[in-house]
């Protein structure tokens, strides 16, 4: 079977029924901005895994942080259409090279943003493009390991006066948390890989 077969009955079957879902709801303001994030899946057959990226560490909003390419939906633009255009400004993946299976949950961040992750499978070496003033690097996580919530290490700081709580996946070098290690943790919950 294929990954994008075996994806679409993943995110089928996954999404049939409620989860636990996790986001920053309790920290978040009413009026939520729309944004959306490609979940890229890379067709690997040993090891397929998810495209991330490096804020550039002068970026205005989670400088230097590891993020899903992704951002603000224009007025008029749906979910996919906003990440398939925000993965080819940042990392320079044309949507013809792209796969959607479908959204998920929606996140609700802390810093004003509702953000629906669309998932989706691209072909492996893809040849990127990063945007400097987008992008400071991009990196490839294997799915297996960052759904394994044996991966994923809880913590909690002190933020706009209260205790907040975030889950942490460090893969190499990379330090995945906040925001795209909770929305990871969700995905991991809706597929069972």
């Amino acid at each position: 079977m294929s990954l994008k077969a075996r994806l679409a009955q993943l995110h089928a079957k996954g999404h049939a029924a409620p989860i636990e879902h996790r986001d920053e709801v309790d920290f978040s303001a009413e009026n939520l901005r729309p944004a959306a994030v490609l979940a890229a899946i890379t067709e690997r057959a040993d090891r397929p895994g998810f495209l991330l990226i490096h804020r550039p560490s002068n970026m205005r909003s989670h400088p230097g942080q590891v993020a899903f390419p992704g951002g603000k939906i224009d007025p008029g633009e749906s979910a996919e259409e906003a990440a398939l255009r925000e993965a080819h400004e940042e990392l320079g993946i044309h949507p013809r090279d792209v796969h959607v299976i479908g959204i998920s949950d929606t996140y609700r961040t802390g810093s004003g943003y509702a953000i629906t992750p669309v998932i989706a499978v691209v072909p492996p070496d893809l040849e990127l493009s990063p945007s400097p003033t987008e992008v400071a690097a991009w990196f490839e996580a294997p799915v297996d390991f960052v759904f394994d919530e044996t991966n994923h290490t809880h913590h909690s700081g002190f933020w706009q006066g209260r205790t907040r709580s975030y889950i942490e996946i460090m893969w190499q070098e990379h330090r995945i948390w906040g925001v795209t290690a909770g929305i990871i943790s969700n995905l991991a919950k809706r597929i069972a890989w």
